[in-house]
């Protein structure tokens, strides 16, 4: 039973690091579009009210989001590293640190899946608030992307659901390890070999 376990927590530790590094580059990501689209559109930076595009205004206030989202999945792949520091892919025997890296990882991803989700649906809204017809219009007689995808705004439910899934395996692996270490420790306690 040891090894099954062993080998889960390797593979859901490094399960950890690809979801933290998904995370990041959706982070990088989810701007892309707004950008190709909308920066153009802004005629003067210092008054966002002068754009050929009404609504476009959303590019400029995504900034501050995507800026602390963009931190908050750098903390993320730092937990999913602090996983690795503290051994818990590897060790038999799970300790104080163990459990306090598995915890900050599971706590720092539901805070920023949860924060993330709702900020990505408010700029969705926004984003559906453009005219796109101006930006039609705009794109074609400058030559710029056009688009009206919600393709970035969207693909959050398939990024937050690995997520989750991930923090729900972690769970689970602490609920299997703690339960193979009383297991191990009633053995040894009646005389048992482990």
């Amino acid at each position: 039973m040891y090894k099954k376990q062993m080998l889960f927590q390797k593979l859901i530790c490094y399960l950890a690091l690809a979801t933290g590094f998904v995370v990041f580059l959706y982070s990088l990501g989810i701007m892309t579009d707004l950008y190709d689209c909308l920066y153009s559109t802004m005629m003067d930076p210092s008054d966002l009210t002068y754009t050929t595009v009404p609504g476009s205004i959303v590019y400029y206030n995504m900034q501050g989001f995507n800026k602390a989202f963009l931190s908050t999945s750098i903390v993320m792949l730092l937990l999913a590293c602090l996983l690795f520091v503290t051994q818990t892919n590897n060790r038999r025997k799970y300790y104080i640190g163990n459990y306090v890296a598995t915890g900050l990882f599971v706590v720092a991803t539901l805070v920023i899946v949860v924060w993330a989700h709702f900020q990505i649906q408010e700029f969705r809204a926004q984003w559906l608030a453009v005219d796109f017809e101006a930006l039609k219009m705009h794109a074609q007689m400058f030559k710029q992307k056009y688009t009206e995808s919600t393709f970035w705004f969207d693909i959050h439910y398939g990024v937050f659901a690995l997520c989750l899934i991930e923090v729900g395996l972690l769970i689970y692996n602490c609920i299997w390890k703690m339960n193979l270490m009383k297991a191990e420790r009633e053995l040894i306690a009646k005389g048992g070999a482990v």
